[in-house]
């Protein structure tokens, strides 16, 4: 009797690139922009280099790739902690903000994607409009979300509230224990009530 034959599966090219993606993700936030090369990534995704090059033009354009993903799985944990809030203007508000403040945005390893991603915004066009996309699309939402609880000059105020999250954010990130998330969450809801009508 012959063993039975595995079939083999190929991935499609959407989950390669997804594969390559959240690889990328993992090699910039274990070894920073230093320590991430084509050699890692692919390490790390269990794929040749030529692959990479088969779904990408190179190590540039996976990292744009990798950044605008990770932006949008940030939108989409934002839009879902919405969502869940109900339907009270004011309880959707304080969901959005402090969803950076809860696992998986408190991630450690997305802290280290996410400061590489900052620093290439710095001296990199694509990823400086990936940057400017993202937070302009957050800080829309925010404003909408600030004008549904009728706040006078929405856009400001949601770029006041944005730098405040970004830094409670970054300094739970760094060290989680140096005041909590629900501490985070207490100094935003004050800030939001002191803030609002």
């Amino acid at each position: 009797m012959q063993p039975a034959r595995q079939a083999f599966t190929r991935e499609s090219a959407g989950a390669r690139r997804a594969d390559l993606i959240d690889a990328t993700a993992a090699v910039l936030a274990e070894q920073g922009l230093a320590g991430t090369n084509v050699r890692a990534i692919c390490a790390k995704a269990g794929v040749s280099p030529g692959l990479l090059r088969h779904y990408f033009d190179g190590i540039d354009d996976l990292i744009a790739a990798t950044y605008a993903a990770t932006s949008d799985r940030m939108d989409a944990i934002f839009a879902e902690a919405v969502a869940d809030a109900g339907n009270d203007p004011r309880d959707r508000l304080t969901a959005y903000l402090t969803a950076s403040f809860r696992p998986p945005v408190t991630d450690p390893e997305l802290l280290g994607a996410w400061t590489a991603f900052w620093a290439l915004a710095r001296s990199d066009a694509r990823m400086a409009a990936i940057h400017a996309e993202s937070y302009a699309g957050y800080r829309e939402r925010l404003a909408n979300l600030l004008t549904a609880c009728g706040a006078a000059d929405a856009g400001r105020l949601a770029i006041l509230l944005t730098a405040m999250v970004d830094g409670l954010w970054l300094e739970l990130s760094l060290d989680s224990t140096s005041f909590g998330a629900e501490a985070a969450v207490e100094m935003v809801e004050r800030a939001v009530g002191a803030l609002l009508p």
